[in-house]
């Protein structure tokens, strides 16, 4: 396919839109199925370079999903217990845990599943029948691999009446190292951001603590590596395996560690078990669900609690979740790892941080206030990575 013509750009009103390639080459994408937009392709070409990206750094299976051009979470394709099963909605798909790639998807969808709706999805690996099945009954608008298993693919194109977007990827493509966009007519040239993100730039440890486990290694490479592919300014949370908590596209490097920290405490709390027995009818959709947990854990819990509200949603009326009980329920969450796309300036970062159980962070350096957030960050005990790169994305 040399070319592919598109309904109409980012909105019905930009027209002409197509997507081709500049040296007049085929394009690496094959569209099995359906006719994605704009805005699909933008979502399904930015996330197979982090899924790619992902598996190759750490040798696992990968997934993203996506929605306007940033990560709602990534996450790799680690084992999941019983309450991450069942806050993510999956505890019933046969065949979980014998397919990596699966609990990959499970994850990075289950993460912040309000975002997800109607998300993009990638896959570093051939879709699988037990992937297919759980992306089936989500609402999402696509998915992009390398390739289908020929069951996944039937199941995949029986979404949306027949409408779902499927692309397949030539895994074996290398883009031009050299690439150009256009603003307000001009063109702007720029070599491609090819850096190679490993367990090697987490040697700096400029902390007293020093002590790093593995596991804090992989979950900085999925923080590092989500980060590369989200809209600057932008810091993530990140735990066994998948990032938990995006900040993405803020001004204020605090309002990205704040962003994505209450999304890590979501996270955290949706796994309790006063949000994991909340008494649902059975006939609640999943997005209601979802919608209702969210208003459930803030503070405006009274929308879904009061007197003929309730009584729509549950088959008994639940006990408020308190501040305070959440606050103590949190405090058991801990080791929790943190990267940002650019150094942290004031070391408020890091004192919201540790009320989230950060314990382990990757960071640029540099800033002249680096020793403020050090002594920080040596307050709560933290190891602190400097990496020495900054991962902008615009």
């Amino acid at each position: 396919m040399l070319d592919f013509q598109l309904k109409y750009g980012c909105n019905p009103n930009q027209s002409p839109a197509s997507i081709f390639m500049e040296d007049g080459s085929s394009l690496p994408i094959e569209i099995l199925n359906g006719r994605p937009g704009y805005i699909n392709l933008l979502d399904a070409l930015n996330s197979y370079q982090l899924v790619h990206e992902l598996s190759e750094s750490l040798g696992m299976e990968a997934a993203t999903s996506f929605k306007h051009v940033s990560p709602t979470s990534a996450a790799v394709g680690v084992p999941m217990s019983t309450e991450l099963k069942r806050a993510c909605f999956v505890d019933d798909i046969e065949g979980l845990d014998e397919s990596p790639l699966a609990m990959a998807y499970a994850r990075a969808r289950g993460t912040d599943r309000m975002s997800s709706f109607g998300d993009f999805i990638a896959l570093s690996h051939p879709c699988d029948h037990t992937t297919a099945k759980i992306i089936k009954r989500e609402v999402s608008d696509g998915v992009i691999a390398p390739g289908y298993d020929e069951d996944a693919l039937e199941i995949l194109k029986t979404k949306k009446k027949g409408a779902y977007n499927i692309i397949k990827i030539d895994e074996s493509y290398v883009p031009n190292p050299i690439e150009k966009k256009q603003v307000y007519g001009i063109t702007f040239m720029q070599g491609r951001n090819n850096c190679k993100i490993t367990k090697d730039m987490l040697e700096n440890i400029v902390t007293e603590n020093r002590n790093m486990p593995e596991s804090a290694k992989i979950d900085l490479i999925v923080a590092l590596i989500t980060l590369k592919y989200t809209q600057s300014n932008s810091v993530v949370f990140a735990k066994d395996g998948q990032a938990i908590g995006v900040g993405a596209g803020q001004q204020s490097r605090i309002h990205c560690t704040r962003l994505a920290a209450s999304k890590a405490d979501l996270w955290h709390l949706r796994q309790s078990e006063q949000v994991l027995n909340l008494p649902f009818k059975e006939d609640i959709p999943r997005a209601t669900r979802d919608n209702t947990i969210d208003i459930y854990l803030s503070d405006d819990r009274e929308d879904v609690l009061r007197d003929g509200v309730w009584e729509t949603l549950f088959t008994e009326k639940p006990a408020v979740f308190t501040k305070e009980q959440q606050k103590a329920f949190l405090k058991t969450c801990t080791d929790v790892s943190l990267g940002s796309d650019a150094f942290f300036p004031f070391d408020d970062n890091i004192e919201r941080a540790a009320k989230s159980g950060v314990k382990y962070i990757a960071e640029p350096g540099g800033s002249i206030r680096d020793d403020n957030v050090i002594e920080t960050c040596n307050k709560y005990g933290m190891v602190t990575a400097f990496t020495g790169l900054r991962l902008f994305h615009h």
